[in-house]
């Protein structure tokens, strides 16, 4: 199965006062595209989320552990090496792994786990979002950012039922309050649990404006409603080219 891109979506062509291209696989959601943007205010409460009962079946659980068991398995040697290197960057001064609060499933927060890749002291200023050539990122952690290894330890988080393999990603909650604020209705990605991959991760790229997040929001609840175990599956494999290009990394 392949996720269609033949139609560009919102993230090349959501500007001010457009209407939303239609896309073929996205037919059954015709009445249910969210209104343009008004002044950079977005609406997504006319998206009726009908996929949400899917999730809530023990099929997407029983995937999730049995393909993170297989993935820690299999990637276990590339995250002991890349403990090995965090510990001696530093000389075991520093953390290996950093948590992160995060907003989950109907609004919890949790604590994120990524491999460190960034400075001790990245946000004495206060929390801010990855930006290009950020600064602030180590020279080893640029490298296991661009391949996505910094995102390994997350599959704990889904064995811990706090994740999802695949869904929208988890934002900080400093970041979902500010979202709220200009896109109603962003709330409802936390109808689901968050994903490590995501529909909008393999279909748009990393953004740091509102304009990006409604973008990416669209493809999350769009996601949802074509939600099936097959879906994952693709979206798994279209992760894969996404980790070896880099695409999107910050």
């Amino acid at each position: 199965m392949t996720i269609s891109t033949d139609h560009e979506l919102m993230g090349r062509h959501f500007n001010a006062g457009c209407d939303l291209p239609k896309m073929d696989m996205f037919d059954s959601l015709s009445a249910n595209y969210p209104s343009s943007s008004i002044r950079g205010y977005y609406n997504f409460n006319r998206f009726v989320l009908t996929g949400i009962a899917f999730f809530e079946g023990g099929g997407k659980r029983k995937f999730d552990i049995l393909m993170s068991l297989l993935i820690l398995v299999v990637t276990s040697p590339i995250m002991l090496v890349t403990m090995l290197i965090i510990w001696c960057s530093s000389l075991g001064k520093d953390p290996i792994f950093y948590r992160q609060v995060r907003v989950g499933l109907n609004g919890k927060l949790f604590s994120v786990l990524k491999f460190r890749s960034m400075r001790t002291d990245a946000e004495k200023a206060g929390a801010q979002m990855a930006a290009r050539n950020d600064t602030r990122v180590t020279c080893i952690g640029r490298f296991i950012r661009k391949t996505r290894i910094d995102e390994l330890p997350q599959l704990f988080n889904v064995l811990k039922g706090e994740m999802s393999l695949v869904g929208p990603r988890p934002e900080r909650p400093e970041f979902v309050t500010k979202f709220e604020k200009k896109i109603a209705g962003y709330s409802r990605r936390h109808q689901v649990k968050p994903g490590i991959t995501g529909w909008a991760q393999v279909q748009y790229p990393y953004g740091e404006t509102v304009e990006d997040a409604a973008n990416k929001l669209f493809y999350d609840l769009s996601y949802i409603n074509r939600y099936s175990l097959l879906l994952d599956i693709a979206i798994l494999f279209q992760t894969i080219p996404v980790v070896l290009t880099g695409h999107g990394a910050r």
